[in-house]
């Protein structure tokens, strides 16, 4: 027979026992402090940020226009724009404050003599200047942590880049859903994926304006509008009109028209037009584009042309200069918004009463580029071309 004190010795260790083997920290008792799991981190899209595992050490992931996927360990501090068009670009990333910090070198190609960028960064031209055309070994030296260029300049500028090592981010912008993907991956290069959101709401409640003004609006009762190009290069004159898929093309077919030349437009670049063929379709309106020169100006050379006479969009006083100021709101650049808001505005009028172009352009680059009222009353709106309206 056990006695009492060996019976109390066991009762003791099977306590300690079972303590021991109890799960700890549950919160169920008072006192103890009830932690929740980590969350599981989501897994990166593509122009989005992933932090690296290092504390401190930022890690950024990205799929640009071309489908390439990129990886850099820390934030690109010098970010260098190149190639052809690469003003688009950069009149994009400007959208971003981090911009004037990031960007070390560019590639300027003017269509006017007069450029923006010193109006939104003060230290433009500190920054290092690289020649029209500069090659890869030209640029290597601003020792870039990621170059940014055009989709087609991949084959020309892009390879030799990344044969000497240095990343390459491409853009295309062409489209409104190209300008989305687009600005979120300048999002992750500028580490402010909150401005890129900011950006798109501000696109995407200009879109809705416009979309919201065609309500009601049956496809036979669309206006025949014919977009045109003026080109005198060299001398000649010659009328162009751009692909079916390019944005000039899209921003026509968004602000409610329907693009006559859609049939004669070839792929790949804008299709030279003679004025038979301009008379043939003999357009109810029609836009003419001046990348290199005062639309406007050319608008009332055609008014007083007997041949341009014959046609009804000048009998009608609808043959009109797409405006721009220091370039042509047509483009894939950041005021392709404000040309589709004009574009609207010119084709059906009485859809857009209240439409106020002069106070859309003080929006714009308030809410873009961060000016304030005076610097756009000086500085911006005395550059516009076009009748604007109001």
């Amino acid at each position: 027979m056990k006695t009492p004190k060996l019976i109390l010795l066991i009762f003791v260790i099977l306590l300690l026992i079972a303590g021991a083997c109890s799960p700890a920290g549950t919160g169920s008792e008072p006192g103890v402090e009830e932690t929740s799991p980590p969350a599981e981190m989501e897994e990166p899209e593509s122009g989005s940020a992933e932090m690296g595992q290092e504390a401190g050490n930022p890690k950024i992931e990205l799929t640009d226009a071309s489908g390439n996927s990129l990886s850099f360990e820390a934030k690109p501090e010098r970010i260098a724009v190149a190639g052809k068009a690469g003003q688009l670009i950069l009149h994009s990333a400007y959208l971003f404050p981090e911009a004037t910090d990031q960007i070390a070198a560019m590639e300027q190609r003017l269509q006017k003599d007069i450029s923006m960028l010193p109006l939104v960064d003060p230290n433009v031209d500190e920054k290092i200047q690289l020649e029209k055309g500069a090659a890869a070994e030209q640029i290597a030296p601003a020792k870039p942590d990621a170059v940014l260029m055009k989709t087609y300049m991949a084959e020309d500028l892009g390879e030799p880049l990344e044969q000497l090592g240095i990343p390459v981010v491409y853009f295309d912008l062409e489209t409104p859903e190209q300008f989305t993907r687009d600005i979120k991956v300048l999002g992750v290069l500028f580490d402010d994926p909150e401005r890129a959101d900011q950006i798109l709401t501000f696109y995407q409640g200009k879109l809705d304006e416009v979309e919201a003004g065609m309500e009601g609006l049956q496809i036979q009762d669309r206006h025949p509008v014919l977009l045109i190009q003026y080109d005198n290069k060299g001398g000649e004159v010659a009328f162009k009109v751009p692909p079916t898929d390019w944005l000039q093309t899209l921003m026509v077919e968004l602000a409610g028209g329907e693009p006559v030349w859609a049939e004669a437009s070839e792929a790949g670049g804008w299709t030279v037009v003679n004025f038979e063929q301009i008379a043939a379709w003999n357009p109810e309106i029609i836009i003419l584009v001046n990348y290199f020169g005062d639309p406007g100006e050319v608008v009332d050379e055609l008014n007083q042309d007997p041949n341009w006479q014959a046609l009804q969009a000048v009998q009608g006083d609808k043959l009109f200069a797409f405006p721009g100021d220091f370039l042509s709101w047509d483009q894939p650049d950041p005021r392709w918004i404000l040309g589709l808001e004009w574009l609207a505005k010119t084709i059906y009028p009485e859809r857009f009463v209240s439409l106020d172009m002069t106070e859309e352009i003080k929006n714009f680059y308030s809410e873009m580029y961060g000016l304030d009222a005076e610097k756009v009353e000086n500085e911006v709106l005395p550059l516009v071309t076009g009748d604007i309206g109001n």
